[in-house]
């Protein structure tokens, strides 16, 4: 049986909706295949920064306290997200009071008003919240892996953008970022839990006069030439945060499951070969992980770990040591039923709420063009071999080139660059 069902409206705005009669909420999206890759290098961050200035205010709800209060008035959450490839935006709520929150949420996307004085006031918030991340190692390190990995390409650039293209924006950076990307054909709106009746008329009502526009494509990612395979960014530090990892498979590979199951057996929960030789046997991390991060046409396979600063030679070499055991040997099969029974499992305990469970089918929907029913991706799951997993590790490991990205009081690459020839 069917998780999810599909229709579209007239001007061929998907909709997806995963029906749980069993509750009594609702989570309504609408997600769009449009995201910080697609920016210019004038506009960076506009992505992300339009995100916050669409609960500002509209020409019937004029201001941010405006709509918060519609939202709270019927015990709902609303929030939104930016990545490199898509954004979000959703209410929670109770489902007799799903159509506000349609009204609400569709109001805001469509006729937010971008005040010149709001966006002014919103970029303080901005620079503030890139100084949380610049002050919070263990996430920026991220960044600083994507600009090594990509370099100066969108995919390379932060989601924030920089200080310079926030400080520049106007009206008119945000109408042109949206008057490219937000038409029918990259909106999906999902729905999940207790629908309700007659929601296809309502959504017609509220998105189905919206011409359908063409918006061509994203620009496609070009791997830069290989130069360093280490970037630092320097910062006294208590201690080291650190992503290293390879060049990976896209989103629709074939063998995302195994990719999915090897880097359970890496760094997946608490008995992983990461976790139990890295911090358990040799205390020089508190956390390390292991994970594979796809976009539509890229993708990296990594490791991520805090470690401690003195001890930080030893943690590389340890983290590689494994990378290459695991491309060598075969994973036991035991411990490849391990990595499968978490797979499984953690999948399942995240698709438990409406909001998990509809943003799943969107995520895929929007990226993929496609659905997997859940069932669907706990079969493949069970297909992986052993020798699936090794083969997936001897491609993306041996052999091949590791990239690394440190967060610390360090300044020299160089003895970077050599821990990773050894």
């Amino acid at each position: 049986m069917s998780v999810f069902e599909q229709t579209r409206l007239g001007n061929g705005i998907r909709v997806l909706t995963a029906p749980m009669p069993q509750v009594s909420s609702v989570a309504c999206f609408v997600m769009l295949a449009a995201g910080s890759r697609y920016e210019t290098p004038e506009s960076k961050g506009i992505a992300h920064f339009a995100e916050h200035m669409f609960f500002k205010g509209t020409g019937r709800r004029p201001t941010a306290r405006t709509i918060s209060a519609e939202i709270d008035a019927i015990g709902g959450e609303f929030n939104a997200f930016t990545g490199k490839e898509l954004t979000g935006y959703y209410v929670k709520c109770a489902a007799e009071t799903r159509d506000v929150a349609l009204d609400v949420l569709v109001d805001m996307l469509r006729n937010s008003r971008f005040d010149a004085a709001e966006i002014d006031k919103e970029k303080g918030v901005i620079l503030e919240e890139m100084n949380v991340y610049l002050d919070t190692p263990q996430r920026y390190v991220g960044n600083v892996y994507d600009r090594l990995l990509y370099g100066d390409q969108p995919l390379g650039w932060d989601i924030l953008g920089t200080r310079e293209t926030i400080e520049s924006a106007t009206r008119d950076t945000f109408t042109s970022y949206l008057d490219s990307w937000y038409w029918p054909e990259r909106i999906v709106v999902g729905v999940g839990g207790r629908i309700g009746d007659g929601l296809h008329e309502r959504l017609e009502e509220l998105l189905g006069d919206l011409e359908p526009r063409e918006t061509g494509s994203r620009t496609a990612v070009v791997l830069p030439e290989d130069g360093s395979p280490v970037s630092l960014h320097t910062k006294d530090s208590e201690q080291a945060h650190l992503v290293l990892g390879v060049r990976g498979y896209e989103l629709a590979h074939p063998d995302r499951y195994a990719v999915q199951l090897l880097s359970v057996v890496l760094g997946g929960g608490m008995s992983s070969r990461l976790f139990t030789e890295v911090r358990e046997r040799r205390g020089l991390s508190y956390y390390v992980h292991a994970a594979n991060a796809a976009y539509t046409d890229a993708g990296t396979f990594y490791t991520g770990a805090g470690v401690d600063v003195s001890r930080i030679d030893e943690a590389v070499e340890t983290i590689v040591g494994e990378l290459r055991k695991v491309a060598a040997e075969p994973v036991p099969a035991e411990e490849l039923e391990k990595a499968r029974g978490y797979a499984k499992g953690r999948f399942v305990l995240r698709l438990e709420s409406p909001q998990a469970l509809i943003q799943f089918g969107l995520r895929r929907e929007v990226l993929e063009n496609e659905i997997d029913e859940p069932d669907e991706v706990l079969r493949e799951l069970d297909r992986v071999t052993a020798e699936d997993v090794q083969r997936v590790a001897r491609d993306l490991l041996d052999g091949k080139r590791p990239y690394l990205a440190v967060v610390g009081p360090f300044d020299d690459p160089g003895r970077f660059e050599r821990l990773l020839a050894a």
